[in-house]
């Protein structure tokens, strides 16, 4: 049993990171050069691996229902929480919005073509969130198993991908130096997001129980999966076209039509937007299931149906309600998903565990690298902030 929720966590993880915005990942990095590009995916991977062992060391000392809002509030104070509350729910009910918005325009081409009738964007954006919604509610074993299916249609349509494409990598476009070099501090924040699942952690440790080394394995196979898949993604997109034309496409669309031209072949534009779809499926999933969490955690609502129908209408209708009738702001609240991220991500595990080791001597399981690695971990988050800053305020290449 305990095998099982592993595998399916695992893919909770993988399936959470694997969002929509791996198909950006190309267009971020665009003018870097592949080894740069690589550098930077690398080096994102293991400062988000390190700060989830770091979340795990700080559960192993709290209740196993903990979430965010619990931990804070044990080692920061009323003052961390309440940092800690409002990063959780401003990003991700950023993303659930954004989720819902840019998941319903598309649920909704599908039923219009697919039915031949004529719905309004809203109505798919409302069916989207009702699935999610009752799935999510139904418990963290119902999203496993929906993720599970998912997951794998997603790397069937990624393999298929790979299969059509690699023909036509050519090494040359692999050993293209960087076009301009700000375009590395551009794309650092980008890059960074494109590894958050931290939201997902608590769920994953209440589902599978304050069991370290299980959950070691799933923080650190879950993450590397994402890895993996990102670095065959650069390969085919950096090496199908040369680092110039990368940074001419028209966004992603641009992106899409172009290699699609090269392949020669319409199926790899369908196969995109169908990755794209499930990419946002497992996301939204794995994103929703740890906001549910946190709210209940936060509002003590306990695992009975009617609690549990509570935290769903709090969890979805807020973003549900902006998604239809202000899309726009959530999706501007998107630009600063990174400083959400890095504190939610970096900044506070680090003042979490700096905070528990140097109060405690307990023996438990402590991550290697002591205060050098915590102050790494800092340092790489004020970097990615003030890219991000940088960005917004002209100084530095924006996105896409």
């Amino acid at each position: 049993m305990l095998k099982n929720k592993t595998t399916g966590s695992m893919l909770i993880v993988a399936g959470t990171t694997i969002g929509a915005g791996m198909l950006a990942l190309p267009i971020a990095s665009a003018g870097l050069g592949f080894s740069t590009a690589l550098a930077l995916i690398i080096a994102s991977w293991l400062l988000m691996t390190y700060t989830a062992l770091l979340m795990l060391e700080l559960h192993q000392y709290a209740p196993r229902d903990a979430t965010l809002n619990t931990l804070a509030k044990l080692w920061l104070g009323k003052r961390g929480q309440y940092i800690a509350n409002f990063s959780m729910v401003f990003l991700f009910y950023a993303l659930c919005a954004a989720y819902i918005a840019g998941g319903g325009a598309q649920l909704q081409a599908r039923i219009n073509i697919g039915f031949d009738v004529n719905i309004a964007p809203q109505f798919g954006s409302v069916i989207l969130a009702v699935i999610i919604a009752s799935v999510v509610t139904l418990g963290t074993s119902k999203v496993d198993k929906l993720n599970r299916v998912l997951f794998t249609i997603k790397i069937i349509v990624l393999a298929s991908l790979f299969y059509m494409l690699t023909p036509y990598v050519q090494g040359k476009h692999l050993l293209e130096m960087p076009v301009e070099q700000g375009l590395i501090l551009s794309a650092i924040p980008v890059i960074f997001t494109s590894f958050g699942f931290h939201g997902s952690i608590p769920s994953i440790v209440k589902y599978v129980g304050v069991e370290i080394k299980v959950l070691r394995k799933v923080m650190i196979a879950g993450a590397a999966l994402p890895l993996v898949i990102y670095i065959f993604w650069q390969l085919l997109s950096q090496g199908i076209m040369s680092q110039v034309d990368l940074l001419n496409s028209q966004g992603l669309s641009g992106f899409v039509s172009s290699v699609a031209s090269i392949a020669h072949n319409p199926g790899v534009a369908t196969a995109v937007k169908l990755f794209a779809d499930l990419a946002l499926a497992t996301s939204f999933l794995g994103v929703s299931l740890g906001l549910f969490d946190f709210f209940a955690d936060t509002f003590k609502k306990g695992d009975n149906k009617t609690d549990r129908i509570k935290t769903a209408l709090i969890t979805f209708i807020p973003p549900l309600g902006f998604a239809l009738f202000y899309p726009q702001g959530f999706i501007m609240a998107l630009g600063y998903a990174a400083i959400a991220l890095v504190v939610l991500a970096i900044f506070l595990p680090v003042a979490m565990v700096y905070k528990q080791r140097t109060t405690s001597n307990k023996t438990g399981y402590k991550v290697k690298s002591g205060n050098v690695g915590l102050g790494i971990a800092a340092i790489c988050g004020i970097t990615i902030i003030a890219a991000q800053f940088m960005q917004m305020a002209g100084l530095i290449p924006a996105i896409g």
